[in-house]
């Protein structure tokens, strides 16, 4: 069952938590995410009159998109004739038909969001004259106004981190994703490591630690005092439990007396806390 998934809809990016009674604006709808759970990650979704809607498969294996509807596959590399361009079109708003208030009527009738597509494009006196780019522009203009559709994703470090950049900056120091890829690179995290790393970004960089590991090494998230820095961002990585097995949180005092206390510090507080054995910790006092 997915826990939490990066859902992508156009230029809208949303890292979340997915259980059945939560809800996430898409538009100007609010939408459950009911419907995701039990989905596979690569799973395509449009927005209906009730909420999210799985998406039709064609003969190809291929979710149905607009324009594609027919299963006809679009020759993208053939060279096209263009005699067309936009120097005659004038954007007075007169070359629309359809009023808006035809289409709240056909939203009342039940119409989908691709029908209301087709019927704008069926009702433009300037649709025809443009060029094909300008074309598939204006038709995904219109479907992201009027048939959005939300992909499923894996959440991984890139998108969670580019998620809270976006919508959250100050939760992750206004970190950007190549910042944080070269702060992975430059401590030469790598498989079967023990990483010590002092997170004061909500776990940003713990759990993109963890999941470069891979489930094969340690990693310490230390921290200055007596209360833990946050870590809440793990839970968006998705990560299994043994990935979370390997992460714990130790206050910098406790390492540096570890040689002669002998005293393992706490696990992971989270929702699958795991308990690291001794000897990664004496790894950590060889490196």
């Amino acid at each position: 069952a997915v826990r939490a998934a990066a859902l992508t809809c156009f230029s809208l990016l949303l890292c979340c938590v997915v259980w059945r009674r939560r809800t996430v604006k898409i538009g100007d709808k609010s939408c459950s995410l009911q419907p995701l759970l039990g989905r596979p990650f690569g799973s395509l979704f449009r927005v209906g009159p009730d909420g999210l809607l799985p998406c039709q498969v064609n003969n190809n294996g291929w979710h149905c998109l607009i324009g594609a509807d027919d299963g006809k596959p679009r020759d993208a590399g053939a060279a096209q004739d263009e005699t067309r361009d936009n120097r005659s079109l004038v954007d007075n708003n007169t070359a629309q038909t359809l009023s808006s208030e035809d289409i709240e009527a056909m939203k009342r009738e039940g119409a989908s969001g691709d029908a209301i597509v087709e019927a704008l494009i069926a009702n433009s006196s300037t649709f025809g004259n443009k060029t094909v780019f300008s074309q598939e522009k204006y038709k995904l203009k219109k479907q992201k106004k009027y048939a959005p559709k939300v992909l499923l994703r894996r959440p991984s470090t890139r998108s969670i981190c580019e998620t809270y950049f976006k919508k959250y900056p100050a939760r992750i120091g206004f970190m950007r994703v190549d910042t944080l890829s070269l702060l992975l690179s430059m401590a030469n995290v790598g498989a079967y490591s023990d990483v010590l790393a002092v997170d004061m970004v909500g776990g940003l960089v713990v759990g993109a630690v963890a999941e470069r590991l891979g489930g094969t090494g340690y990693v310490c998230s230390t921290y200055l005092g007596s209360a833990p820095s946050s870590i809440d961002i793990i839970r968006m990585y998705n990560l299994n439990s043994e990935m979370t097995s390997r992460i714990f949180q130790a206050p910098l005092s406790d390492l540096c007396s570890l040689k002669t206390s002998g005293d393992a510090p706490g696990s992971i507080q989270g929702d699958e806390p795991g308990v690291v054995p001794d000897e990664s910790f004496q790894s950590l006092q060889r490196k």
